[in-house]
């Protein structure tokens, strides 16, 4: 196994077994409609930390892990400004940052963007820069989509079999897509394939 994959595969593992005892915070949504296993949602504004990287279905999330996951941990700059009567100091430190669920995976044409939902506290203007270049923060806006909840494993069979139910959820309801489908993981790699939670999610015009 590549020493990279090794390495974020390791990182994961560690970091999902610390975050067990306080809990991760969960991307909100409202549920629109639902109709068996689809949802229709409707996702407010929100932050995300993103890479991307160029590799296969498979890989792309082992790769980007390393990259978000060294941010959230530290490897940012948080700006702050202390004023007391002259001159203004500015110093920069850096800030742990928790993480959110799920961990997002689209196609951005040949390489697939990779991104950690930021907590619902920060704002664009709050949260800290990134040290590493290939690690960009941005704001999502409001969007309308529609999903599909299953479990088992990650595999890019089972993946793009649900993306097709998906598909025709939306051609039943007349929703027109309007961008790439999202591949969302909820849970950690160690989590029994059974119990896990996998999620495609189609935003929509």
């Amino acid at each position: 196994m590549p020493r990279i994959i090794l390495l974020s595969i390791l990182l994961l593992l560690l970091f999902f077994l610390c975050s067990c005892t306080v809990g991760i915070e969960k991307q909100k949504y409202t549920v629109l409609e639902k109709e068996d296993k689809f949802e229709i949602r409707q996702y407010p504004a929100h932050l995300i930390a993103e890479t991307i990287v160029e590799t296969d279905f498979n890989d792309a999330a082992n790769v980007a892990f390393g990259r978000l996951f060294k941010y959230i941990s530290g490897n940012n700059k948080t700006k702050e400004a202390i004023s007391m009567t002259a001159p203004v100091n500015q110093t920069a430190s850096s800030e742990k940052i928790s993480m959110t669920v799920p961990v997002n995976q689209q196609q951005s044409g040949e390489k697939y963007s990779v991104s950690f939902v930021m907590p619902s506290k920060y704002s664009l203007q709050s949260l800290p820069e990134p040290l590493d270049p290939t690690v960009t923060v941005k704001e999502i806006p409001a969007f309308k989509a529609a999903a599909i909840r299953y479990s088992g494993t990650w595999s890019k069979k089972r993946y793009e079999s649900k993306r097709a139910s998906l598909e025709e959820f939306l051609k039943r309801k007349e929703l027109v897509p309007k961008e790439q489908p999202v591949f969302a993981r909820y849970n950690a790699p160690f989590e029994l394939w059974f119990l896990r939670r996998n999620e495609v999610i189609i935003p929509v015009k």
